[in-house]
């Protein structure tokens, strides 16, 4: 895939005179870098909002001082407790896993909420990230009884609510190729998976409407080229009317998205 089949795309959208709905979500913020500046820079050059994942454990205040100098469609998500892995050796990297009793893992999340909660206020919102999108499922029910609102994970969603109560808005388009060095998986790689989930929501016609088209960025891991691309990205999604990047409490606008952690 290149960037004529990106345009050919937006133009099959533009003449069915609809709207494809994306939002943008970078993961493992922690604290301040010349990396995470590059990001909120893009953001606001481009004026999108983003999903800002943050690992409670390692937020630090200069983050939180930060971002209350940026957009404030720039909003914090959850990422997980401490982004450590729980998993045996052998087995895929896992925080929110069964290899620790429940009610321990619940009661790690419900302190990192507090801790985004007490750092960056209403910037943040009940919606769970779990570190490398994979959380148990027996694990998923027990978000809306702690207080969260959403979940976002990688992949088509297979169902809008995950649980009662919570809504899942998941990211499909990842531009790091992890597997292959972690690094920026290549104009063609990302294009391809873009133009298919594109393709894919343009035959959805459910009634709840198709999930948003989730980009996945991770600021602290992009190369030159990484930042390349998505500067020209957003600028030819921006030069377009086919194109909706919602900022994260409007893909996630189904549910109300005030907290209160159960006691």
């Amino acid at each position: 895939m290149s960037w004529p089949d990106l345009e050919e795309e937006l133009g099959y959208w533009s003449t069915a005179n609809r709207r494809v709905p994306l939002w943008w979500r970078d993961d493992d913020a922690s604290d301040t870098s010349p990396a995470l500046d590059r990001l909120l820079d893009l953001a606001d050059e481009y004026g999108l909002g983003l999903g800002l994942a943050v690992i409670p454990a390692a937020a630090t205040l200069a983050l939180s001082q930060r971002l209350a100098t940026t957009r404030p469609d720039v909003r914090v998500l959850q990422h997980g407790y401490s982004h450590q892995n729980h998993a045996p050796q052998g087995e895929r990297f896992v925080e929110l896993g069964l290899h620790r009793p429940a009610m321990m893992v619940a009661g790690e999340m419900g302190t990192g909420w507090l801790a985004l909660e007490r750092l960056f206020a209403e910037r943040a919102l009940p919606i769970m990230v779990p570190p490398w999108n994979r959380i148990a499922p027996s694990l998923i029910p027990i978000l809306p009884e702690i207080g969260y609102r959403g979940l976002s994970t990688l992949g088509p969603r297979p169902r809008v609510h995950a649980a009662p109560g919570l809504l899942q808005v998941n990211v499909h388009v990842d531009i790091i190729d992890w597997r292959g060095g972690r690094q920026f998986a290549g104009d063609a790689a990302v294009i391809g998976a873009l133009v298919a989930a594109m393709r894919q929501r343009r035959g959805d016609r459910s009634s709840t409407g198709p999930e948003p088209i989730g980009l996945l960025t991770h600021h602290l891991v992009m190369d030159e080229s990484a930042w390349v691309f998505m500067h020209r990205l957003f600028n030819q999604l921006k030069m377009v009317q086919a194109v909706s990047i919602l900022p994260p409490h409007e893909a996630f606008a189904a549910v109300a998205l005030s907290r209160t952690l159960s006691q």
